[in-house]
């Protein structure tokens, strides 16, 4: 097991073993893990969008006047002005999705760190599925299990930012400080 594993160790196995009922600390443990690691996603994923924010709003402003210029060089039927401002427009825009695509990793990784800390736990467990005949591994019930506990935290996001008034603020669309662009919002889930 990896020091830093073998560290957090102790911490996060102290959650499957609540009840005594082998099938539900396992069901709760990994609800603890996955929501964990949707707490980090969410504060590193806040953190990197802060980070950035002004450059992809930069980046999306060149987009845009690019785009516009090829626009009209276009109607002023000058093709190599068209193409030139083309090609400047997708360099624009796929930097600017791949500093998206970026920030997505960063709400994701913890979701692998504790697959991985799983794995190190419970490479050979398996549940059956009553049934259906299935088994589930730790993957296959770690990842609904994060699925609920991300759909669980937005919805209490949602309601805390409500009552405390800063719904607008942190909005889809917010805009991007120092400009009049919009741009990411750590509060509309992982960039992508």
């Amino acid at each position: 097991m990896h020091p830093v594993y073998l560290f957090l160790d102790p911490y996060l196995i102290w959650f499957y073993r609540l009840t005594g009922q082998v099938a539900l600390d396992f069901l709760l443990g990994t609800f603890v893990l996955a929501l964990l690691a949707v707490l980090v996603g969410e504060g590193t994923s806040s953190l990197a969008a802060f980070l950035v924010n002004r450059q992809v709003g930069r980046l999306t402003d060149k987009a845009k006047r690019y785009q516009d210029l090829s626009m009209e060089a276009l109607k002023a039927g000058d093709r190599p002005a068209y193409e030139a401002a083309n090609k400047l427009a997708n360099e624009a825009f796929g930097k600017s999705f791949f500093v998206q695509l970026a920030l997505s990793a960063t709400f994701f990784w913890p979701a692998f760190f504790a697959l991985g800390w799983m794995q190190a736990r419970f490479w050979e467990v398996e549940f059956p599925l009553p049934l259906v005949g299935f088994r589930l591994s730790y993957v296959g019930a770690f990842i609904p299990l994060y699925a609920a506990a991300y759909f669980l935290f937005k919805t209490v996001k949602k309601r805390v930012l409500r009552a405390g008034g800063g719904q607008a603020a942190h909005s889809q669309g917010a805009s991007v400080p120092g400009t009049d662009k919009p741009g990411l919002s750590s509060a509309s889930g992982p960039p992508i």
